[in-house]
């Protein structure tokens, strides 16, 4: 599959690039995605969610009522669960969402991802560029550019760049991402990526 290369000008450079059909032009794969999906989302989870448990409340201890005859719930101090401001019944305690893939499933998902992309046509190549300082009106002039302002756009640089990542930083629907980092949730959450020619360089690199 062939694509044209243009400048952030929007403009035809006279260029083209053939994306890998080995990455870009497999079968997706759904199981792997959901699977990749749901690893990244649980190491984002914090885990620090902690609730009080009967023995970990401040209380006396005193047993409020006699075992029978109340004519109600047989409950022993004010701790207890069934009472307002008592312990909570297995509540939930600090722990660690993240789980473990193999890295060939991991890289399978990522192919899966991006070949989804492919087939919607939501991949741009551009030529590489740089900023000489962080400017987001130059951020936005290129998405005007090449047509895809008001969607969610993920910039594929193949190295970190201060410049255009502060350059995108304060627009709610723009991201960049080094393509060493590249991972199948920000794939599949963008409607459009816009791939570098050295990051397409090193996407095949990580993944061909």
């Amino acid at each position: 599959m062939e694509i044209n290369v243009l400048n952030i000008k929007g403009q035809e450079t006279g260029r083209k690039v053939t994306l890998n059909e080995n990455i870009f032009g497999i079968e997706p794969n759904d199981h792997v995605i959901y699977l990749d999906v749901k690893r990244y989302l649980a190491d984002q989870r914090q885990g620090t969610a902690k609730a009080k448990e009967r023995s970990e409340h401040a209380g006396s201890t005193r047993k409020l009522g006699r075992q029978k005859g109340g004519g109600g719930a047989r409950h022993g101090d004010i701790n207890s669960p069934l009472l307002r401001g008592g312990g909570r019944v297995f509540g939930p305690r600090p722990r660690d969402y993240r789980f473990k893939l193999n890295k060939k499933v991991i890289a399978l998902a990522r192919k899966s991802a991006l070949a989804y992309k492919a087939k919607e046509n939501a991949i741009i190549v551009v030529e590489d560029f740089n900023f000489e300082a962080p400017k987001t009106k130059e951020f936005i002039a290129i998405a005007k550019n090449l047509h895809v302002e008001g969607k969610k756009l993920l910039m594929v640089l193949p190295e970190a760049n201060k410049d255009v990542y502060l350059s995108a930083r304060n627009l709610q629907k723009a991201e960049c991402i080094i393509a060493s980092n590249l991972n199948t949730y920000k794939v599949l959450n963008a409607d459009v990526m816009v791939i570098t020619e050295k990051s397409l360089e090193s996407i095949n690199g990580v993944l061909g």
